[in-house]
């Protein structure tokens, strides 16, 4: 693809636009005859036929009636793509934001650009911009490439996806069918399987650490709200997460994270209730339907285990 002068897929440098503006015309003149130009013999005034310079060369002297045309070629760092008559080549440019060089300047070509990696070329912002995350409930279907952004696809059944990623496509699902092994909560496109083992079964609230993470980062919130969430957050000995307003989403995510491994039983039971309580309802019920839903099989888990028991 021969380079232009401003965003294509393959980009050409930003630096000689100028150059490139003041030389427009004599790089275009004379189309019907691109392998010369017309010019005036200031000794004689007769109107002259010159040979134009091939591409990688620039006029070094105009011809006149007693000698044609004389081409140099360009120095190191500089370059023609055209037949010319200019007096100087145009200066190699220089990729710009966010691109790495695709292909390097010639005497012939100026250097082409591209992306760098985890960059793609959008044409609204007619720059490159990074790759799109598939979040939560998706997976990559097609990864991104300099020219194209990430395809995500929603996580089909018995798969899911806990993060955010312009890599990773959805996970299968665990498969609780060890020993000893069952399911206390069907994996959804967001969240694994929960598997419990019959013969050290835990309180619910213990299984439902193991989604919470995902949980806040499935669930949209707006930013204001998670950090007020996260400020109310107490740890084991009753202090407050400070410093929160400053924070981002991923180092709020990390905060809950990191609260949900040292979080007591009755903690993680009463983070349905504080959710509701700061507005977050939907979020709030939606975490407390997860938990009876643990709850209950565990309970039923655990009497069907006591008539096993009793039969033997």
């Amino acid at each position: 693809m021969t380079a232009t002068h401003h965003f294509t897929m393959d980009f050409a440098p930003f630096s000689h636009v100028f150059l490139l503006l003041s030389a427009l015309s004599s790089l275009l003149s004379s189309l019907a005859s691109p392998s010369t130009f017309t010019h005036r013999d200031p000794f004689t005034g007769r109107s002259l036929q010159c040979d134009r310079c091939p591409p990688g060369t620039f006029l070094s002297a105009r011809c006149s009636t007693a000698k044609s045309t004389e081409c140099a070629p360009c120095p190191q760092g500089s370059f023609t793509e055209l037949w010319n008559y200019i007096g100087k080549c145009l200066r190699c440019g220089v990729c710009g934001r966010n691109q790495v060089v695709k292909k390097e300047c010639s005497a012939k070509s100026d250097c082409q650009c591209e992306c760098k990696q985890g960059f793609y070329y959008e044409h609204k912002s007619d720059m490159c911009v990074r790759h799109s995350e598939c979040r939560s409930g998706y997976g990559v279907l097609t990864a991104g490439t300099p020219k194209k952004d990430t395809v995500c696809h929603i996580c089909s059944n018995g798969t899911f996806s806990d993060i955010s990623s312009a890599q990773d496509d959805c996970k299968q699902h665990s498969g609780c069918d060890g020993e000893g092994q069952e399911l206390v909560l069907k994996g959804s496109t967001w969240h694994d399987n929960l598997c419990a083992n019959r013969e050290e079964l835990k309180d619910g609230a213990e299984y439902l650490k193991e989604v919470i993470p995902a949980f806040f980062i499935n669930h949209k919130m707006k930013m204001k709200r998670l950090r007020r969430i996260v400020h109310k957050l107490q740890t084991e000995d009753g202090s407050k997460q400070r410093g929160t307003l400053e924070l981002n989403l991923p180092q709020l995510h990390l905060h809950i994270r990191n609260w949900v491994s040292s979080a007591t039983v009755a903690q993680i039971r009463q983070l349905p209730v504080l959710l509701i309580k700061l507005g977050a309802r939907s979020a709030g019920e939606k975490l407390q339907r997860k938990q009876n839903q643990i709850d209950t099989r565990l309970e039923r888990g655990h009497l069907e285990g006591v008539r096993n028991v009793d039969l033997t």
